[in-house]
């Protein structure tokens, strides 16, 4: 009985079953290459294997059970290598990326994110350095002052605190105790010398006697001569302004003021608050009514409102001005620190509301920039840190009611501000 299909006769039939085998036969199902191991059987009798019709190609036999003919060909098909050997066309080792998916080039993938973090920052440095620079209130122009002292080393920054109540509500006029008087006057003035001997920041009290020399308008461009009449410093500004008040000092001191800065108290209350508050050691218990003060000592955080009472107390303190002024040094110094926290600076959600109440509420020179203003604040931390000196300017006495100032003491003071020294001279 002939159990082969039809064609597949004696006649059609190759010379055996298998490459290398002389009389290869078919293998039934118990005859497969995971039950056959080791050395092949020795033949036997048994059905002859039919020959291969024409254009079928010849198969690999199983002689000794793992796929081994007599020529050594190895199908790989018992070392599990279905697709072929890792080094042959299309196939895939251990491991190895499969066809069309190359190995991820993370250097590639470093420098492309590294370039998209640098510029992501540059883009949003230029955008907030021109966004800052466009709220600067650059409203006082120096250019108008006469007679000026020469430039010395360093930068001379007048920094004032206004009592301006422009913007504020009935209600925070009620809350921060500032009262309705219309107009402003300065509640505080200070000289803030920065250069490569350390900071020097100089408390100029509101009292002190000072010549108004002869001076132009800010507004109607005229010549006013000076008659040698004495007045309190914070007259000038009363008068005419942040430009005639640089003039007074300048011709009262002979120190040229670079910039100039000032801020009202809304202002003031406002930065304060943005910061998430000042923490000051108050010196003793304070309770000042026309101030709104009412604290205790110890360490305490301050928030706008107790801020701005305490650094306009001086009923309460036993030096009057000249203590104010010395709590006025420490709280900016304070503030300057705070703003320049790394928890404010790389807060975005802090920054951003920090620069804007800031600049928002100051009143700058028209030279002043943003990295001046940056360098002031710089400075003021420094002195806060220890770095620098803090003082009042020298006073000797009283005149009718207004401080004197020491010109002995004031005159090496000035000549070792414009030469950059450091400062020996001492303040009350």
């Amino acid at each position: 009985m002939n159990d082969w299909p039809e064609g597949w006769s004696g006649d059609n039939r190759r010379s055996g079953y298998g490459r290398g085998s002389a009389s290869a036969r078919p293998e039934s199902a118990r005859v497969m290459r995971q039950v056959r191991r080791g050395q092949a059987p020795p033949p036997g009798p048994g059905p002859s294997a039919p020959p291969y019709g024409a254009g079928v190609p010849q198969q690999p036999s199983y002689v000794d059970g793992r796929g081994h003919g007599g020529d050594g060909y190895d199908s790989g098909y018992n070392t599990g290598q279905v697709y072929g050997s890792p080094g042959s066309p299309g196939g895939r080792g251990p491991g190895g990326p499969g066809p069309g998916r190359p190995a991820p080039d993370w250097r590639r993938r470093i420098k492309w994110t590294a370039i998209t973090v640098v510029t992501a920052l540059v883009v949003t440095t230029v955008g907030t350095y021109f966004w800052a620079d466009s709220k600067l209130n650059r409203e006082v122009d120096l250019s108008k002052v006469i007679e000026r002292p020469g430039a010395g080393e360093g930068t001379n920054y007048l920094i004032v605190g206004s009592d301006s109540r422009e913007g504020m509500t009935d209600e925070q006029k009620k809350d921060l105790h500032t009262g309705s008087a219309e107009g402003k006057r300065t509640d505080s003035m200070m000289i803030l010398h920065t250069g490569d001997n350390g900071s020097t920041l100089i408390s100029l009290p509101r009292d002190s006697d000072v010549e108004i020399p002869s001076f132009v308008g800010s507004e109607s461009g005229k010549k006013y001569e000076g008659t040698g009449r004495h007045v309190k410093l914070n007259a000038a500004y009363a008068e005419d302004g942040p430009e005639l008040l640089v003039r007074t000092i300048e011709h009262n001191t002979g120190l040229r003021l670079d910039h100039y800065v000032e801020i009202g108290f809304a202002g003031f209350a406002n930065i304060v608050d943005a910061v998430g508050g000042v923490e000051m050691d108050i010196p003793q218990d304070i309770k000042d009514p026309k101030s709104g003060a009412d604290l205790k000592k110890g360490k305490q955080t301050l928030n706008g409102e107790d801020a701005l009472a305490f650094v306009r107390t001086r009923y309460a303190l036993a030096g009057s001005d000249l203590d104010r002024t010395k709590n006025q040094q420490k709280f900016l110094s304070a503030l300057a620190s705070q703003v320049a926290t790394p928890s404010t600076v790389l807060n975005p959600f802090k920054l951003y509301p920090t620069m804007g109440a800031g600049l928002d509420s100051l009143i700058v020179d028209k030279d002043m920039g943003l990295f001046d203003l940056a360098s002031m604040f710089w400075a003021m931390k420094s002195v806060s840190g220890g770095d620098g000196t803090s003082m009042n300017m020298p006073v000797s006495g009283s005149v009718g009611g207004n401080l004197k100032w020491d010109d002995a003491k004031v005159k090496k003071l000035v000549e070792q501000l414009k030469n950059d020294e450091k400062v020996t001279v001492t303040g009350n």
